[in-house]
């Protein structure tokens, strides 16, 4: 097969390492694999030479913002239409809200003898819950439109698909359930006291401390100020605890100034990015990985946490439940009293290890890339003999 993909923006993200694991597992599959993409910017981080080793050919597409701008919207789906017609792949297949769009109504256009097949994978809802109300019907007006331009949907659970069906977007009958794949192998085996001892001494936590751990980009909807806001209720309880937070983006000043006005400053350490390579170490030394997310695809971040044997904790949002559902605990989002309690019960919890070892056996049965692979060539391979 000859399979393009088109994501918006190659930045630190779940979306983005999904995309990159399913370039990589198509290549090694035997497949040409294209990856369209936008401009790379940002304090986020960039997953730029990680894509190149993927084997994937680049194509970086100059109109592809995020922000809505009609103009560069427009411009953006005839570069795309141009490299479609150009390539000529089997199947088109995108991924992130403005690419998602874009790409359809290109990769639609550019359909000749019922090719190229397009597909869209719903990682994350543009729409949800306390958005501007103007904002939240634009999106699902748009994803309307685009819905009506692809072959197929996958969904990276059950949640897109229902979510997109009661805002009659799509029926959950035109979606295929493929969870997002992880790479698993850094954690089989995961030393964690080794692991403990090195971020410890490199954040300057004290050894003695328990460690909650937020890994995310700093984003308002990601939850940080929800967990300070927590942390005195928490402290109370357990005044040997220490928050680690690990990612960077736009709302970093935000965030550095809710650190500073909490008065217990002293036990929260912003350490902003850290490779990939060394996220094994950081999730070694974290005792409970929390993630109090207000709108949330699937959650790498947990598969990934619940690998290393992490407790977990988070907002009963999206896909989040499916993720937690052999262990962790869930959380009504925006309870910050809730979080406090269910972060503590971790912290008490003499039985903890048993529950942990439930969800390390949960996310490595349904949540590796190698699955992930499978199913998608699957489901194209049942696009193009239709």
């Amino acid at each position: 097969m000859k399979i393009l993909h088109v994501i918006t923006r190659l930045i630190l993200g779940g979306a983005q390492q999904n995309t990159l694991l399913s370039c990589a597992g198509q290549v090694a599959a035997g497949h040409e694999v294209h990856l369209a993409y936008g401009p790379i910017y940002g304090p986020e981080g960039s997953l730029l030479e990680e894509g190149r080793a993927s084997g994937a050919t680049l194509h970086e597409i100059p109109s592809m913002v995020r922000a809505v701008h009609p103009i560069q919207d427009w411009r953006c789906v005839g570069e795309l239409r141009a490299l479609i017609r150009g390539l000529r792949p089997g199947i088109v297949h995108t991924h992130s809200s403005k690419a998602g769009i874009t790409g359809r109504v290109a990769g639609w256009a550019e359909k000749q003898g019922g090719l190229p097949k397009v597909v869209h994978t719903v990682h994350g809802l543009p729409f949800y819950d306390g958005q501007n109300p103007l904002v939240h019907r634009l999106y699902i007006g748009l994803e309307r439109y685009a819905a009506r331009r692809c072959d197929h949907l996958i969904g990276i659970t059950p949640a897109m698909a229902e979510a997109f069906e009661e805002n009659k977007i799509a029926s959950v009958d035109r979606f295929t359930i493929v969870p997002s794949g992880v790479d698993l192998s850094p954690y089989k085996g995961l030393d964690r006291q080794a692991g403990r001892r090195g971020v410890c001494d490199r954040f300057d936590i004290p050894q003695d401390r328990r460690v909650i751990g937020l890994v995310a980009r700093l984003d308002p909807l990601k939850g940080h100020r929800d967990l300070i806001a927590a942390l005195p209720e928490i402290i109370r309880q357990h005044d040997g605890v220490h928050v680690l937070f690990v990612g960077d983006g736009f709302d970093r000043p935000g965030i550095e100034q809710a650190i500073q006005d909490s008065p217990h400053r002293d036990h929260i350490t912003l350490a902003g990015l850290v490779p990939l390579d060394e996220m094994p170490g950081v999730y070694a030394c974290i005792d409970v990985l929390v993630l109090p997310s207000y709108q949330e695809g699937q959650s790498r971040v947990l598969v990934e946490g619940l690998a290393a044997g992490c407790a977990t904790v988070g907002y009963d949002v999206g896909g989040i439940p499916a993720v937690l559902e052999a262990s962790g605990r869930l959380v009504p989002v925006g309870d910050k009293e809730a979080l406090a309690g269910a972060i503590n019960d971790w912290l008490a919890d003499e039985d903890a290890q048993n529950r942990i070892e439930a969800g390390r056996h949960h996310v490595t049965a349904h949540y590796s890339a190698e699955t992930m692979n499978q199913q998608l060539l699957a489901c194209y391979e049942r696009l193009l003999r239709s």
